[in-house]
């Protein structure tokens, strides 16, 4: 998510603070930013697009023939009334008021997610798509760029890549954020290289691979493409799998955040100035949180 600046801030250089350092790159915020704001609505969106079929499938066909769901959103008539419910793998949970029947009381309407959950509010499948897709291009053009960038200028590998000595100290950074322990310094810890790494090389691509792939007019110009992934219904699988996936990954970096300290995280990915702990003496350096 976040570049580690080289450079250490004027004061720093004068001696008079040596724990506020420019962390942050204007480039890097503006990245940071844009991937937040593209995501959020594609997430709002996409549960709109959702919404007109509100089922998951794996394999390339879905019907009522067909036994192979995975995931249903629904609402049905009982003897209580309307009801709303969510069935995963055959197991079937009443979750009225929230999926498959909601709205204000005695304005409740079938539907999938909740009108507040989604972007437009309102049923609106084609408004939802252009959304959609003009920050899915937005997230995929930011995202290119930033890859062929941070390969040339060695931040992947200077920053984000894991090392061995990652590796040997991941059982202290799992116990140090278990204990809500955090050491706010230049680098990365371990847990901060494998879950931006996972997020920025796995799950982003991932998401607008099968974003591809669901694509109709995709289909001429990468017609292998939904063959690997397993056809057009297992790509839509995996593409809500990674939404939700990226959904926990926000969660728990806001928790973070919050756990280390918001003003100074903030502080650092607005105006890119960031407080790190004083240095100790004959102490090795250590890695920085959030």
């Amino acid at each position: 998510m976040d570049t580690v600046a080289n450079n250490h801030s004027a004061a720093e250089a004068d001696g008079k603070d040596t724990t506020l350092i420019y962390r942050q790159s204007r480039w890097t915020r503006l990245t940071h930013w844009v991937w937040a704001f593209s995501l959020f609505f594609m997430l709002l969106s996409g549960l709109q697009i959702f919404n007109a079929r509100p089922q998951l499938y794996i394999g390339k066909q879905s019907g009522f023939e067909f036994n192979n769901t995975i995931l249903q959103i629904g609402a049905e008539n009982t003897a209580n009334g309307p009801r709303g419910f969510t069935e995963i793998f055959g197991h079937r949970f009443d979750t009225t008021g929230v999926l498959g029947w909601s709205g204000s009381p005695g304005q409740e309407t079938p539907r999938a997610f909740p009108s507040w959950a989604t972007i437009p509010s309102y049923y609106d499948l084609g408004t939802a798509r252009v959304v959609h897709f003009f920050f899915a291009w937005i997230l995929t053009t930011t995202l290119l760029v930033w890859l062929i960038a941070s390969l040339i200028n060695g931040h992947i590998r200077r920053d984000l890549a894991p090392r061995v000595s990652d590796l040997r100290k991941l059982p202290r950074d799992i116990v140090d954020h278990a204990k809500l322990k955090f050491h706010h310094t230049r680098e990365y810890n371990t847990l901060q290289k494998m879950a931006y790494g996972g997020v920025l090389f796995v799950l982003l691509p991932l998401m607008i691979i099968t974003g591809l792939a669901m694509s109709p007019s995709m289909n001429s110009v990468l017609p292998w493409l939904n063959e690997i992934l397993g056809g057009r219904q297992t790509a839509r699988t995996i593409h809500f799998t990674v939404m939700l996936l990226l959904v926990l990954f926000f969660i728990v970096h806001i928790l973070m955040i919050l756990a280390a300290g918001p003003i100074n995280e903030l502080r650092s990915i607005i105006t890119g100035w960031y407080r790190t702990d004083p240095p100790a003496k004959h102490a090795e350096p250590t890695e920085r949180s959030v």
